[in-house]
C-alpha cells in the first residue's frame, strides 16, 4: 500500500460550505481515490479561503517546503490539479519541488494514467484551460463592476469614510459623516490640515481603522469630496456619474 498526503484548498468562503467544490467534497473524492489505488492517506494539509492567485497559502507551503519527505510519503493527492495552482509556472514548479523529493503528484479528476508522452502534454493543458477559465472569471467579475459604476453603484473596494456597505450598497454612518461634514466644514473656515487632525484627535474622533486621525487620513476624505456629494466613480480611469447613495455634503 502507498503511503500518500492529501490536499484541499478552496478560494472562497461559499467554496468551504457545502457546494461541490467544498472541502468535505474534495475529501470524498480523494478518499474514494486512494481507497481504489491502494493508497494510505497519512495526513490532510488544507487551506481555507486562499485563492489560486496567490502565493499565501500556509497549508500547501508546509507540504511542500516543510518535513514532508521519501520516505514515509510516496505521493500527494489533490481533487483537481488547479487545487495547487492555476498558473502553469507556478505548477509545475511545485510539481518539481515534490519530484526533487522522489515525491509523486495524483489528481482525482485528471487521472492521467499511464499515458507516456502524451501525459505531460494532457496535463499542461489541462494547467493551461484552469489559468485561462480564471483569467475569463476576472473579466467577467471586472466588467459586472464596470457595468454597475456606470449607472452609479457602488462595484466594491473598501467603503469611504462616513459609509458602510449593507446589501452591497453604500449606506451613511451617522457618526463618520459627522467627522466628514466637521472636516468640510474647518478647513473651508481655513484651518490647516494639522489643525484639523489635532481637533480630531482632541475630541476622540477615530478614523476608519479605529486609530486617530492623521494628516493623510484627512486629504483623502477632502479628496473625496464628489463622492460625498453624491457622485460616483470606479478605478481611475472611469468618469463620476450620479451615484446611487446617500450623499454626505449638501
Amino acid at each position: 500500500m502507498k503511503n500518500v498526503v492529501a490536499y484541499c484548498r478552496v478560494s472562497t468562503d461559499a467554496q468551504a460550505g457545502e457546494d461541490r467544490f467544498g472541502i468535505e467534497a474534495q475529501k470524498e473524492q480523494i478518499m474514494m481515490y486512494c481507497a481504489k489505488n491502494d493508497m494510505q492517506i497519512s495526513e490532510w494539509f488544507i487551506d481555507e479561503g486562499e485563492s489560486g492567485a496567490k502565493m499565501s497559502r500556509p497549508a500547501l507551503d508546509r507540504l511542500l517546503f516543510g518535513e514532508v519527505t521519501n520516505p514515509p510519503v510516496e505521493g500527494v493527492v489533490v481533487a483537481k490539479t488547479d487545487r495547487i495552482s492555476r498558473e502553469i509556472t507556478d505548477y509545475y514548479y511545485y510539481k518539481m519541488i515534490l519530484r526533487n523529493k522522489n515525491i509523486e503528484l495524483y489528481s482525482v479528476a485528471e487521472d492521467f494514467g499511464t499515458l507516456g508522452v502524451f501525459k505531460e502534454i494532457l496535463e499542461m493543458f489541462t494547467i493551461t484551460v484552469a489559468k485561462l477559465e480564471r483569467e475569463n472569471i476576472t473579466k467577467r467579475t471586472s466588467s459586472g463592476r464596470q457595468v454597475k459604476a456606470a449607472k452609479g453603484g457602488y462595484a466594491g473596494g473598501r467603503p469611504p469614510y462616513g459609509y458602510q456597505v449593507v446589501d452591497r450598497q453604500l449606506v451613511v454612518l451617522p457618526k463618520e459623516a459627522e467627522v466628514v461634514r466637521e472636516i468640510f466644514r474647518m478647513r473651508r473656515d481655513g484651518a490647516t490640515l494639522q489643525e484639523i487632525v489635532d481637533a480630531l484627535n482632541a475630541k476622540g474622533a477615530k478614523n476608519k481603522s479605529g486609530g486617530k486621525f492623521s494628516i493623510s487620513t484627512v486629504q483623502v476624505i477632502l479628496g473625496n469630496e464628489n463622492l460625498y456629494r453624491g457622485m460616483y466613480k470606479y478605478g481611475k480611469s472611469s468618469e463620476w456619474v450620479q451615484g446611487q447613495h446617500e450623499p454626505i455634503l449638501v
